[in-house]
């Protein structure tokens, strides 16, 4: 099936792309410029707490992945510490702000405009995302209406895909580490007619480490084995001098094993998406998409070391799309007009074991859709050195179709529930404003809410780590984020670059696992999570040295009076109060870099309940490179260069550990 999908995308990417080659000799006399990229930033895109990553920052981290590249900015969190190698995928929930506490993602995760989060369980497969293949990140902290508003409930990040004047014509890399584990990853990107093609790959592979500590291992430990590939596939073409089509379609699969033996996880997507733009007076950015994931899960017991679960089939699928428009209003406006859609759809498929005996004692079904469909406006007026900006989002969600079956060991029904649609409208706004005082001090502040619908997981799906069972909830309620802000930007010499934001957000009827009694859980909406913090920036250059720097600190806590009373004034499960990054780089010559890195994570606590500590870490990552001719270049990296255990899960004093050192060598050609 996946092999099928991705041909039909190549089947797409196919007829334009004979088209562009037909047509090259006739191009219009005047230049068409082809850029791959969506509308520009609107004026007031810096009334809002915004930090941009850049393609030297992108390619040059310690471990080449991108939560490692995403973890530069303060305050970015996975709902675990572990990375894309070493953690169960339906962990990988990203947010912002220490809105944490849920495995589901409560950040909005973009790539070329389509959104990443997997249909049933709302995680992001950043295994799927190599830096390689990117130009800038956009990462917006806070909430706001807007294209795909909905989702972007602690914040937006957006990853723009390289174009060839970028990432070049080719590039390879091929690098081994010192567990003898591989990192092979290339990319072509042929001119097509007036516009181009770009085809990439990457292909990671190891034995891992264990993440259980020496003292804690068993005959049943295993190593964090890991095999993921992706590929992906772009054509950018002009229809005509402002009217540009770009196709995207990308395949990824991903096996990984964590703590025991047999206790393997898979998951695996196809995406295809169809994009517009167009740049004349009437400006338009048209997006459609379709993207198919799966995902398998097998529990093995901590005490019998036998299977207990197996999580056999998740099939879901995820579509849609957007239309903005920006009309022509005066120079001193920027409107825009539009609506998105996305629909999620999926089903489980679960078996159950006594794990004394092996045999089968449950087989488990579940499933569901969700949708959303929203109509948006927003403008910005400038106004000479201050900029305002306000915008309203309408959402129109469905949760429908929902059921939870469960048949005992010997075939008998023993739960069939279908469980009521439901269907509602929100509404959401931002405004914010910018203000240039003058010698290089601008100063914003901004108010928002936003809005994020419950995943077919949360709803539907309940399971159990042994002895504690976690039960769904399909009367889930949507949460809603409240928030504002104000901040500074200071350019206070050339090169020097400071930034101070001040934010206080809320989100109600947050989703979190609320224990009800001794080893029972249920997810339940909190009354809210409150957050207030600080989050500053620096940003140094001078000469061939540089410096980037992010600081965040979060007081967040759960504020609750009812079911979950006992958990008021606890801050929310996997959330540190602290968390900080810095990267010196140093740039002697063209081609040549090296660039070191400092990482500190306060402390967190595993549970709700405060009682399962997880101590904070500092990690020193390291990255150079250095010309060898002939476009060829040595690398060298380390992870974890210190080698501190980073403890990333603790249940009861049962933990797992994060990478630890690890040296990788290898060559790279056209970066």
């Amino acid at each position: 099936m996946t092999i099928t999908r991705f041909a039909v995308a190549s089947l797409l990417l196919l007829p334009t792309s004979l088209w562009a080659q037909a047509d090259s000799p006739g191009a219009s006399a005047q230049e068409i410029l082809v850029t791959g990229k969506g509308l520009p930033d609107t004026p007031a895109t810096p009334a809002y707490d915004t930090q941009v990553l850049q393609r030297d920052q992108i390619v040059s981290s310690g471990s080449g992945r991108i939560e490692d590249v995403l973890s530069s900015i303060a305050g970015f969190q996975q709902f675990r510490r572990s990375d894309s190698r070493s953690s169960n995928p339906s962990a990988q929930g990203v947010t912002l702000r220490a809105l944490g506490g849920n495995a589901s993602s409560r950040a909005l995760v973009l790539l070329d405009g389509v959104p990443l989060s997997d249909p049933f369980f709302g995680y992001i497969p950043l295994s799927a995302v190599a830096p390689e293949r990117l130009e800038r990140i956009r990462v917006t902290r806070g909430g706001g209406s807007g294209p795909f508003g909905a989702g972007a409930l602690a914040g937006t990040i957006e990853l723009e895909s390289a174009d060839p004047a970028v990432s070049g014509p080719v590039n390879l890399s091929a690098l081994v580490n010192d567990r003898a584990e591989t990192e092979l990853s290339g990319s072509v990107a042929p001119k097509l007619g007036d516009g181009f093609a770009v085809v990439s790959g990457r292909w990671d592979r190891g034995k891992g480490f264990y993440t259980a500590p020496v003292d804690q291992r068993v005959d049943a430990s295993a190593r964090a084995q890991f095999d993921s590939w992706s590929t992906s596939a772009r054509l950018v073409q002009p229809l005509t001098q402002d009217l540009e089509i770009q196709l995207r379609g990308l395949a990824f699969n991903d096996e990984r094993t964590l703590r025991f033996d047999g206790a393997d996880s898979s998951h695996e997507g196809q995406d295809i998406s169809l994009r517009l733009i167009s740049r004349g007076a009437w400006q338009v950015d048209a997006l459609a998409y379709v993207q198919w994931r799966n995902f398998t899960n097998v529990v093995i017991s901590s005490s019998s070391y036998a299977k207990v679960l197996d999580q056999k089939d998740t099939p879901s699928t995820g579509l849609g799309g957007k239309l903005e428009i920006r009309p022509p209003v005066g120079d001193r406006h920027v409107l825009r007009i539009g609506t998105d859609y996305r629909h999620s759809d999926g089903d489980l498929a679960e078996d159950g074991f006594s794990g004394r005996t092996g045999a089968l004692t449950k087989q488990s079904f579940a499933g569901g859709e969700n949708s959303d469909l929203g109509f948006f406006i927003e403008d910005d007026w400038t106004l000479g050195p201050l900029i305002l900006t306000g915008g309203l989002r309408a959402d129109r969600w469905t949760i429908r179709g929902g059921y939870f079956r469960q048949l005992g060991g010997d075939g008998s029904i023993t739960a069939d529930n279908n469980f009521d649609d439901r269907s509602g409208w929100d509404v959401s706004y931002r405004a914010g404003a910018v203000f240039d005082a003058g010698g290089g001090l601008s100063l914003r502040g901004a108010a928002y809410s936003g809005l994020r619908l419950p995943t077919l997981n949360e709803l539907y799906r309940p399971f159990t780590v042994f002895p504690v069972v976690t039960n769904a909830n399909a009367e889930l309620e949507n949460e809603r984020l409240h928030g504002v802000e104000v901040g500074l930007d200071w350019r206070a010499i050339p090169g020097v670059t400071l930034s101070l934001t001040a934010f206080d957000n809320q989100v109600k009827h947050a989703i979190a696992n609320v224990t009800l009694a001794e080893n029972l859980r249920e997810r339940r909406n909190l009354d809210a999570i409150d957050a207030q913090g600080l989050e500053l920036g620096a940003a140094v250059q001078r000469g061939a040295f540089s410096f980037d720097g992010s600081l965040a600190y979060s007081d967040a806590v759960v504020d609750d009076n009812g079911a979950a009373a006992d958990l008021d004034g606890l801050r929310p499960s996997q959330t540190p109060e602290w968390a900080a990054s810095g990267t010196l780089r140093w740039k002697p010559r063209k081609g040549s870099v090296l660039a070191a890195t400092m990482r500190y994570v306060g402390g967190q606590y595993e549970d709700d309940r405060e009682t399962n500590l997880l101590p904070s870490a500092i990690t020193v990552d390291l990255f150079a490179q250095t010309p060898l001719g002939g476009g060829f270049s040595a690398v060298a990296r380390a992870e974890n260069l210190l080698d501190e255990d980073v403890i990333t899960r603790n249940q009861g004093g049962s933990i797992d550990l994060g990478v630890p050192r690890t040296i990788w060598l290898g060559v790279r050609y056209g970066f």
